[in-house]
């Protein structure tokens, strides 16, 4: 039996990797050094590479769902070469930056609501306007 498939984090210089891999701290001054652009073959390689591989294993017609930002070509570029129609991302992404899309996948987490996912390959990658500000998060309370 196959083992199914998990989380990956795309990494500067490493390629894809388990989220417990143990990171030194002299591999994060190596990854660091790096930037994360399609045209520097230390990003680059390493991502494709790992694209391709985890392309191959995956049973025909499997989506990816990219958890990061489509607005340029440095994370979907490499990624689309591999998995094509297949890479998705959350609809409700387009237009938020980093700290809003993790808050929005939080309340949609404490919501038990699942967000859509579309295809990067058709979707507009170009800025547009932004969503509406997500409201405060309810305050959790801990018990003691």
């Amino acid at each position: 039996m196959r083992k199914p498939f998990r989380d990956l984090v795309m990494t500067a210089s490493r390629g894809l990797l388990p989220p417990e891999t143990v990171i030194t701290l002299d591999d994060l001054a190596e990854m660091s050094a790096v930037p994360i652009d399609p045209g520097d073959a230390r990003y680059r390689e390493p991502l494709c590479r790992d694209a391709r591989a985890l392309a191959l294993r995956l049973p025909v017609g499997s989506q990816i769902v990219l958890l990061g930002s489509i607005a340029s070509g440095k994370y979907v570029d490499p990624l689309l070469e591999s998995f094509g129609a297949n890479l998705l991302f959350p609809q409700q992404f387009v237009g938020r930056g980093d700290m809003s899309r993790g808050g929005l996948m939080l309340r949609c987490v404490e919501a038990g609501l699942e967000l859509d996912y579309v295809s990067v390959d058709s979707a507009v990658r170009r800025a547009g306007s932004r969503p509406p500000k997500l409201s405060p998060a309810r305050r959790r309370v801990r018990n003691r």
